[in-house]
């Protein structure tokens, strides 16, 4: 074993590039669309939802691009709260962060599953193994050290890619019966309306959610001031023009009508375009699509519990990283974790609550970098957030606006929320003595 507090710089452009585009585009896309549908039955507050949600990315990466740049350690959010406003801050903030990106591969492993059997109906009575096969198989890829991890994200990112581009393509050489593509239904400026269109942006967001995935692994860039800007905004304009043109392409084979509502709307749609045996085609590019994902997401965990247990904040061996450069404890424990959600929860259950974390995150760490800002005026900033302060200013109203709104549209996970803030000050102060005693 190599120093256990020392992660290799190998990592740069390329990957930063990579680690966001495979980290986001995925099962959100595939699946989303349909129900977002079922909520807001209207083409044109669909499509503002989702540009809505892009425009909040854009935002979000100019201030993330500073604090990654200014604090490049690994671990994300964590560090940027914790340097502004103390320990107790940091430790909640790192923990919230470590469960929304845990559960990530939770459901994206779930989706996986339930794409293969789509394929393969006589599994339908093995998802859940087969969810945990892939966990299984990602964390041992990884297990091998990061230039593993990196080759697979870089490699599955394009690939998906030149795919999304192939289907949104093909949805528009679309030429067999037509339906009406886009209705224009009345609705009404009333509060079910309010209420559909916050259940709708948490989905769309948590679609979104990865965008700031290169911040995780600032502290393993050979050149972190100049990848992670440039790597940051390149990912989130692809993100950004892939989602908002494919809703585009899924609307104009099948109405509002038509698709809302629907569990899988890639496959209803692959149906309408390439008939049964396209849908089968899209269906593997789906699953090969989201490797890269689940690739991202079993990367990123131990990334932040490294940065909790390097801090104290968890186990000492929490830091060991193994020959490759893998943080392997946190690894292994992060995809331990992952297992129990996938045994345990559903993927709206758990996409919801992460969505719902996320955002808290993303508010304190807008608010952290105006207390820098304040704070530590003179702190090196190789980058500096576009508009500042009225963008962060923006993006942190934003922020406590969709907290609001998840709250009262989303209640189960609010709750979650509550138990594990009042379970976290105990236990901070418990971590806090023994980590001061002797």
């Amino acid at each position: 074993m190599e120093n256990p507090n020392h992660l290799k710089k190998t990592l740069g452009y390329s990957f930063g590039i990579a680690i966001l585009v495979g980290s986001t585009i995925g099962a959100g896309i595939l699946r989303t669309p349909g129900i977002i549908a079922g909520l807001l039955n209207h083409y044109w507050l669909i499509i503002a939802c989702w540009i809505v949600g892009g425009i909040y990315v854009l935002l979000g990466v100019g201030a993330y691009a500073e604090l990654a740049t200014s604090v490049p350690k690994a671990g994300g959010s964590y560090n940027y709260v914790k340097r502004a406003f103390g320990n107790y801050a940091g430790f909640i903030t790192g923990w919230f962060d470590y469960i929304t990106n845990a559960t990530a591969p939770a459901f994206f492993c779930i989706v996986i599953a339930e794409y293969i059997v789509i394929l393969f109906p006589s599994l339908s009575h093995l998802t859940t193994f087969i969810a945990l096969a892939f966990l299984v198989s990602f964390t041992f890829i990884n297990s091998f050290g990061v230039k593993n991890g990196s080759f697979v994200q870089q490699l599955t990112s394009i690939i998906k890619v030149i795919f999304f581009v192939i289907f949104i393509v093909a949805c528009f050489s679309y030429s067999g019966v037509k339906f009406n593509p886009i209705e224009n239904k009345p609705f009404l400026l009333e509060t079910s309306v309010f209420i559909a269109f916050f259940k709708s942006l948490q989905m769309v967001l948590g679609t979104y959610d990865g965008w700031n995935a290169g911040c995780f692994f600032a502290e393993e860039d050979a050149n972190p001031s100049k990848n992670i800007p440039k790597s940051l905004y390149t990912g989130a304009f692809i993100v950004i023009f892939i989602y908002t043109v494919i809703n585009v392409a899924f609307f104009y084979v099948l109405p509002v009508s038509e698709l809302a509502n629907s569990p899988l709307a890639a496959s209803d749609v692959a149906k309408v375009v390439f008939g049964e045996n396209g849908a089968v085609i899209v269906t593997v590019i789906a699953v090969f699509s989201m490797i890269s994902i689940l690739n991202a997401f079993t990367m990123i965990p131990a990334r932040i519990l490294f940065g909790l247990s390097r801090d104290g904040f968890f186990i000492n061996k929490g830091t060991l990283i193994n020959k490759g450069g893998t943080p392997i404890i946190a690894l292994l424990i992060s995809a331990s974790f992952t297992l129990i959600l996938i045994v345990i929860g559903t993927f709206e259950i758990l996409f919801s609550l992460a969505t719902f974390m996320s955002v808290i995150v993303w508010g304190l760490a807008y608010a952290s970098l105006i207390k820098l800002r304040i704070s530590e005026p003179n702190l090196p900033r190789p980058y500096k957030s576009w508009g500042y302060p009225y963008t962060t200013l923006i993006m942190l109203l934003f922020s406590v606006v969709l907290f609001l709104g998840f709250a009262y549209s989303d209640q189960h996970s609010l709750m979650v929320i509550g138990i594990v803030t009042l379970l976290s000050y105990p236990l901070f102060l418990v971590i806090n003595r023994n980590k001061n005693q002797p």
